[in-house]
């Protein structure tokens, strides 16, 4: 009988409207944007199976992995091995190893902090770079660590390590504990000499091994306490100009680069980066002997009148007091024409570092080491 009655029920009740989705309660699906995804950091794999060929164990190796003192160390340098397949005895240090002492300077690509290896007490250089580092930058910057951790000479900066950290790229290099030559007058020929041949023996072994500065000027310009003088931030440079903004075809000034780098138009669209080099080096040799940028703009100058002073105007000259040697030695560096710019390996036969050889030591600027600040002296332990 209830049954009935609920059938009866049913059948007289009108039917009910299809249900419809309002479409002022329609919450939209929410977007992606890809620019504002954050890279989470892949964790260790294991290590490749003996049967696995040399290739893939290349391809496949792992990083190591740091945990601790702020965050996430990891080495770009894929294995222990050098470029050229030798074993390495190249000493692992972990970033939680390092202890930042002091701010040794900054600029447009990075900062450096002067760093202590606090299981040894040895003293670093840490340059941390700015910028957002995709993948593909990553993998260019692994290829080159084992390139520029290869380069050993007396008068370039020790590249030690490279590490991801904390999302920034972290250079680890040896320590100059005079500083940099940048803002120095060294009027005295003979000095100048051996600053330029210091500079020359490091630039020609770069350039023996293709490896191009593209950044020479006063500031990479480094001396230490045994007034020897050493190239810094070669290769640095290159990996800057893919970490900075891509409308920004150059890395911080344009005061030191060459007209042809400047401006493409200039020798048929070529640019040599040694004979860049070259030009970048004279530059900066003439500005120690004047005390003062050489052209006729600031080299802090806006874009265009550096433009136009370096690419338009005759290439600057050193003046007629100095001698004929050094007044040719600035003219073989500062030739218009790439190619008429003499190489590193030539110019240190030039008469004017041959003539000023002192005693084939390498005793380098008396006068700027007096110039620069004295060393601090040693601190002494309470009792």
């Amino acid at each position: 009988m209830l049954d009935r009655i609920r059938w009866w029920v049913r059948e007289q009740s009108p039917p009910l409207p299809p249900r419809r989705r309002r479409p002022d309660l329609t919450l939209p699906l929410p977007q992606r944007d890809p620019s504002l995804a954050v890279p989470l950091p892949l964790p260790p794999t294991s290590a490749p199976s003996s049967s696995s060929s040399s290739s893939s164990q290349s391809s496949s190796s792992t990083s190591g992995v740091v945990v601790g003192g702020g965050g996430v160390g990891t080495h770009l340098n894929q294995n222990n091995h050098n470029h050229h397949g030798r074993k390495s005895n190249h000493q692992l240090i972990h970033v939680s190893e390092l202890e930042r002492v002091s701010r040794v300077g900054s600029g447009a690509g990075g900062t450096v902090y002067k760093v202590i290896h606090r299981p040894t007490g040895k003293l670093y250089a840490l340059k941390v770079i700015y910028g957002n580092h995709d993948e593909s930058v990553r993998r260019q910057i692994c290829r080159e660590i084992e390139i520029l951790r290869d380069v050993d000479n007396p008068n370039v900066v020790k590249c030690h390590d490279m590490f991801d950290h904390n999302g920034e790229i972290e250079v680890l290099l040896e320590f100059m504990d005079r500083g940099s030559l940048e803002g120095q007058k060294i009027p005295r020929e003979q000095d100048l000499a051996d600053l330029a041949r210091q500079t020359l023996r490091g630039l020609a072994y770069l350039h023996s091994r293709r490896i191009v500065h593209r950044d020479i000027k006063p500031s990479n310009l480094l001396i230490d306490t045994r007034n020897q003088v050493k190239i810094a931030d070669f290769g640095v440079s290159r990996i800057l100009e893919q970490t900075m903004d891509p409308c920004n075809s150059s890395v911080g000034t344009i005061a030191y680069m060459s007209p042809e780098r400047i401006n493409t138009d200039l020798n048929q669209g070529q640019y040599d980066g040694y004979a860049g080099d070259i030009w970048s080096l004279g530059v900066s040799i003439l500005e120690f002997y004047l005390g003062r940028f050489p052209f006729a703009v600031g080299r802090q100058g806006d874009w265009a009148s550096l433009m136009c002073a370096i690419c338009m105007s005759q290439p600057p000259e050193a003046p007629p007091t100095a001698s004929r040697e050094f007044r040719d030695f600035i003219a073989c560096c500062l030739q218009r024409e790439p190619r008429r710019r003499w190489t590193a390996s030539r110019l240190l036969h030039h008469p004017f570092i041959a003539q000023n050889n002192i005693a084939g030591n390498n005793q380098v600027l008396n006068n700027v080491h007096q110039l620069l600040p004295p060393p601090p002296p040693p601190r002494t332990l309470p009792s």
